[in-house]
């Protein structure tokens, strides 16, 4: 049942490498965010821009390797596109978006981060670090979302994070295929 299951994975993912090469690219993508000085607004839109653009092209490239779930990838990519060059356009209605959606996240993710962890406090152990990420995810949340204009340095972390992570999430996944195509 496990190797049916590993081969539809690999099927609906498609080509292995694909993934390693976009993975990398994330990672290239979060060491240059994470490392640039951006000291304004109008620098942090440009930067978000070219995110969603790159956001838009590897959702591109996820649909013409994928099997199923095609038209998602589509539908992502051109909204991805479509951001991006709302950035270009518009920087500082960019920034003060990118702000407040940051804010209002963290705010409703540490809100659940907190129920959950609550509600699972006697079946883990562990149950207090999912209170004290909570806590902090909703600290900064009303930070970010009451003062847009201090948030520079959230959403440079934010948008560097989210590229680390994908790139690590895309390796992985990359390998994971690897070693079901080899099987």
């Amino acid at each position: 049942m496990e190797a049916r299951a590993e081969a539809v994975e690999a099927r609906v993912f498609g080509p292995w490498w694909l993934f390693l090469i976009t993975g990398i690219a994330w990672l290239v993508l979060a060491m240059i965010v994470l490392d640039a000085e951006w000291g304004s607004v109008a620098a942090i839109a440009v930067m978000a821009g070219f995110l969603f653009i790159f956001a838009g092209v590897n959702e591109f490239i996820t649909a013409g390797a994928v099997n199923s779930w095609r038209w998602l990838h589509l539908l992502l990519g051109v909204l991805f596109i479509i951001a991006g060059v709302f950035a270009f356009v518009r920087p500082g209605t960019t920034f003060f978006t990118l702000a407040a959606i940051i804010g209002w996240y963290l705010i409703f993710k540490g809100f659940l981060d907190i129920v959950v962890s609550l509600s699972i406090r006697h079946a883990s152990d562990l149950w207090w670090l999912g209170l004290v990420v909570g806590i902090a995810e909703l600290l900064i949340g009303f930070w970010a979302a009451g003062s847009p204009r201090q948030s520079l340095a959230l959403i440079i972390i934010w948008v560097g994070a989210s590229a680390l992570a994908r790139g690590i999430m895309e390796i992985v996944l990359a390998f994971r295929l690897r070693g079901f195509q080899k099987v």
